[in-house]
């Protein structure tokens, strides 16, 4: 069973590859590509189960022993992280024909979105630092085709800070781990934190560990590191739009998860307040930024920001409840922030525009649309019994636990901004008394069914939060008990 490690990062490779000898024979291209995201999910739902059930799962690449070979570590967190992204990638290849055209399809277009999830799967069931940076970079170049696929002067102006960005934090990145490398002898994640809980330089470890703070923070979009975030990820096609949206900062959270939980929590009193502050500053400012924005893919692409808040404050809080609720909160906003950025991308395409205030009573045209968008909404906001509601019920209780009762008030204060935000996007366009709601482009409800299935399964993990809890509550549990991971990865070896 341990081979089956390999399956998150092969599948999606396999298909990559397979589809760039089909990419002129686009209908093809899109059967091939829809059966290969759907057989990502059945193995990952089968391999969810085993590892909930069977235990976690550890591949020694080459049977070499961890920590000298390379590692891949399916446990319940990564396990989980991958059915999401498996997930996200159905809905994105069903909805790609009625967004971008045949012609762009024809340019390897979903050769680069599989070999995205490739990356992406990869970092999240690594179990070796430096091959997190390789699969960060395996995500980041198939990402700089995606941005610039379309080549329009908008693309291509913003591609250029969004690569030198990326660029900058990856040599952050390589700097960090050779710092860690030349402390502590080694890359392997289990074997890094065995070593650095026994080391008698926490000091050194600390300021290390703060070098990987604001890599993983740039690559996350935190403040003040999230400037080149909203503008990069609203100039590609919606679909690629929800892709990164979905998943790229997300892979930032995840590694803060990863590393902070098993290797730099020597000094609780610095890290922990380091999240918490740079949380709150991200929440704040992030919402801000919808706010002043009339563009309605910019309005959700500046709620990203304050959503990495939420997990950074999660992450500082450092006990159950604040562990659980990064994890819930994480997995419920990979899938609205995809369903926002289709329902969006259908917005602008029908009113060909996406000023809000140049729209109007869309409502009378495309109620379904409407009221999908509504209820993104208020998910997004975290409005009760939706996910949104419970992931924050978890930081709120977590945050009191902690005795931090400003980021409490932070945290409600940013849900109402945000909220502030969907809603008056959703008058103006829905409601207001411009001339969209005249409409007739083609929409039909097909054109719907990707991010309505988005909704659905958001809906369910709030509604049916009971399912889900207890296999959160099981991963925060884990993350608080590093010796588990440790135990799981070098028994092996020992």
């Amino acid at each position: 069973m341990t081979n089956l490690a390999i399956l998150p990062i092969l599948i999606p490779l396999i298909a990559g590859l397979l589809l760039a000898f089909f990419h002129n024979r686009t209908r093809l291209t899109r059967s091939l590509a829809l059966l290969f995201a759907v057989i990502h999910v059945g193995v990952m739902l089968l391999l969810l189960i085993h590892v909930l059930t069977s235990g976690s799962v550890v591949l020694e690449a080459g049977n070499f022993a961890a920590p000298f070979g390379i590692v891949l570590v399916l446990d319940p967190l990564s396990a989980l992280l991958v059915l999401t992204t498996s997930i996200i990638l159905i809905a994105v290849v069903w909805y790609a024909p009625a967004s971008v055209s045949e012609e762009q399809e024809s340019y390897y277009f979903y050769t680069f979105v599989f070999l995205l999830v490739t990356g992406v799967s990869g970092a999240f069931v690594t179990g070796d630092l430096f091959n997190l940076f390789v699969f960060f970079e395996v995500l980041l170049m198939a990402s700089y085709a995606l941005i610039t696929h379309g080549g329009k002067k908008g693309q291509l102006r913003e591609s250029i800070k969004y690569v030198l960005i990326n660029l900058f934090s990856s040599m952050l990145f390589v700097i960090a781990v050779s710092y860690l490398y030349s402390v502590l002898g080694t890359v392997n994640m289990a074997q890094l934190a065995e070593r650095a809980a026994a080391a008698d330089e926490p000091g050194i470890i600390t300021t290390v560990g703060i070098l990987f703070f604001f890599v993983f923070a740039t690559k996350g979009a935190a403040f003040p590191l999230y400037y080149w975030l909203p503008r990069s990820y609203i100039v590609p096609n919606s679909v690629v739009s929800a892709l990164f949206g979905a998943l790229l900062t997300k892979v930032g959270i995840y590694s803060l998860i990863r590393t902070f939980t098993l290797i730099f929590h020597q000094q609780p009193d610095i890290m922990d307040q380091l999240f918490i502050w740079i949380g709150n500053l991200t929440m704040l400012l992030g919402v801000i930024g919808a706010l002043a924005s009339r563009n309605i893919k910019l309005i959700v692409a500046y709620n990203i920001i304050p959503a990495i808040g939420f997990m950074f404050v999660g992450i500082g809080m450092f006990n159950e409840s604040g562990l659980s609720g990064t994890t819930y909160y994480l997995l419920q906003d990979m899938i609205v922030k995809a369903a926002l950025f289709l329902l969006a991308g259908s917005i602008t395409a029908l009113a060909g525009t996406s000023d809000i205030k140049s729209m109007g009573g869309m409502i009378r045209s495309h109620p379904i649309l409407g009221w999908m968008f509504f209820l993104a909404g208020l998910v997004l906001a975290g409005v009760p019994p939706f996910s949104g509601f419970i992931g924050k019920l978890l930081l709120v209780r977590g945050a009191f636990e902690k005795g931090e009762t400003v980021t409490v008030i932070i945290m409600l204060l940013t849900s109402l901004l945000i909220l502030l935000s969907i809603v008056r996007a959703f008058i103006h366009i829905f409601w207001g008394e411009g001339e969209t709601g005249t409409v007739q482009k083609t929409h039909t409800l097909r054109h719907l069914m990707p991010a309505g299935l988005l909704m659905l399964l958001t809906v369910f993990l709030g509604v049916g939060a009971e399912a889900v809890l207890p296999v959160v509550q099981q991963i925060a549990e884990y993350l608080l008990s590093p010796e588990d991971y440790i135990e799981l990865v070098l028994k092996e070896g020992r």
